[in-house]
């Protein structure tokens, strides 16, 4: 065993020592040598190509131009404002709703009474309610990247305030000794953890805004919302950040042809002087334009009409710039341009699929975790210590998220009917997914089946049989 030990141990010395093959002696004997990952090149087709940097300090960088960008595009370019309507409208749609778990059906109700009579005035500045603000921070986070919401226990009740992200003081970085530091205006412990939020009283930006330094709220009383692009991310970066040049570019193009159709359309003419003999007078200064009309040009004159070039390819091009734009913004084409022409069943719902399959990373990764259940954890630890509530102030929740409208509801229903008649899914689960609460559903079906034996009704079900009264 140990000459094979010291074998083996010689067989590595010995490939260690032995000079790679493109080399004699340890020297390079010519030839030009390169990466062997091309994306790691550079040469002609690597030079125009950018790279990026540590994370943090990129989106400290650019986090700010990127996000006045990307709300000015918001407001003024209509496909970035249609974008972004869609996707908070998928992402929040009429408001995500909690319904509690681990409780019995008596208590649940009760929860979710005291939850709808608390979401109605949950707003701290009294505009909306707790759905609505949903609202607010799916548009900042689409917008900006992020969001800011910070919690107020007022006499009564819990109170949501949506601010700003650039209340949070992106220029605050500093060592605060004992491992801890601050970095753009969030606050940590030694172990990375979140400890405070040093938050701007007033925009820096705002019309009456008094220069006052940042103060330091809690980290319990803030909820910053944001989908991370890699780990170790501090503030959030614009969902538009990679749709914003070519929103810009394909705008301008768009501008141009449409400038070069009204010139076309304006069917100018020159009178141009073939000879050179062209006096003083003006016999075409006021021409007669209708039909059937001859007009004698004086000798030696003729008459151009302009016409400016179309791009024959214009509608082409301009499609696979949205294509493009879509693509940036993971959207499908036709939320962005809104154009239906050539879609079909299979098509819309080929592209929908993978939309919305996005679409819910982003609710139940970012959106549950980062705002509803803090929200959820705090209005419920407060009712059970007033003695509103009696159940466990640890109670979880699922969060029901609005279905968003179907292509075909009628082939979504039948697949919802076979999957329950073969044991696939529960009835609470199909009805969680069309976005509704069974506790609400069931007591709505029971109040309408007491009614129409009240009045003596009767309907018929989709099976054809007499729904019984």
């Amino acid at each position: 065993m140990v000459a094979a030990a010291f074998g083996t141990i010689g067989r590595v010395v010995r490939d260690l020592l032995t000079p790679p093959p493109w080399s004699a002696g340890g020297k390079v004997t010519g030839g030009a040598h390169t990466r062997s990952l091309d994306a790691a090149g550079g040469g002609r087709r690597g030079a125009g190509l950018g790279t990026f940097g540590q994370l943090n300090s990129e989106i400290a960088a650019g986090q700010h131009m990127v996000g006045s960008r990307a709300a000015y595009l918001a407001a003024n370019n209509a496909w970035m404002s249609n974008a972004r309507g869609n996707l908070v409208a998928y992402l929040v749609g009429t408001g995500a709703r909690p319904t509690a778990r681990n409780v019995s059906r008596q208590e649940r109700r009760q929860v979710q009474r005291r939850f709808e009579t608390w979401a109605a005035r949950a707003d701290f500045l009294g505009r909306t309610d707790f759905f609505g603000l949903q609202q607010q921070v799916a548009n900042d986070l689409v917008v900006y990247g992020e969001s800011l919401v910070l919690m107020h226990d007022e006499p009564e009740g819990l109170q949501l305030q949506v601010i700003a992200p650039d209340h949070l003081d992106a220029s605050k970085t500093a060592q605060l000794g004992d491992g801890r530091m601050i970095v753009n205006g969030v606050e940590f412990d030694a172990r990375g953890r979140r400890l405070g939020y040093w938050v701007l009283p007033d925009r820096p930006h705002s019309t009456f805004a008094e220069f006052a330094p940042a103060v330091r709220v809690d980290a319990r009383d803030v909820c910053h919302i944001f989908h991370p692009i890699g780990s170790g991310q501090v503030r959030g970066l614009s969902w538009f950040a990679p749709a914003i040049l070519p929103a810009n570019e394909l705008d301008q193009l768009t501008d141009a042809l449409l400038v070069a159709a009204k010139l076309a359309a304006m069917h100018a003419a020159f009178v141009t002087d073939v000879n050179d003999t062209a006096t003083d007078e003006h016999p075409l200064e006021d021409p007669v334009w209708e039909p059937g009309a001859i007009t004698r040009l004086p000798f030696g004159t003729d008459v151009k009409f302009s016409s400016p070039d179309q791009v024959k390819e214009a509608p082409a091009l301009v499609r696979m710039n949205l294509q493009a734009l879509a693509a940036a913004l993971g959207l499908p084409e036709h939320l962005v341009s809104g154009d239906l022409s050539n879609a079909n069943y299979s098509s819309l719902r080929a592209g929908l699929m993978p939309f919305r399959a996005r679409m819910e990373q982003v609710q139940y990764a970012t959106l549950a975790p980062q705002f509803l259940r803090p929200v959820w954890e705090r209005w419920l630890t407060r009712e059970v210590l007033l003695g509103e509530l009696d159940i466990p102030a640890d109670t979880p929740a699922d969060w029901i998220m609005p279905r968003p409208q179907q292509v075909d509801p009628l082939k979504d229903m039948e697949a919802t009917e076979k999957a329950l008649a073969l044991g696939l899914t529960s009835r609470r689960q199909a009805v969680n997914e069309a976005g509704w609460l069974i506790d609400d559903l069931d007591e709505e079906i029971l109040a309408d089946r007491e009614r129409e034996a009240e009045l003596g009704l009767s309907f018929t079900t989709s099976r054809g049989e007499p729904d019984a009264a």
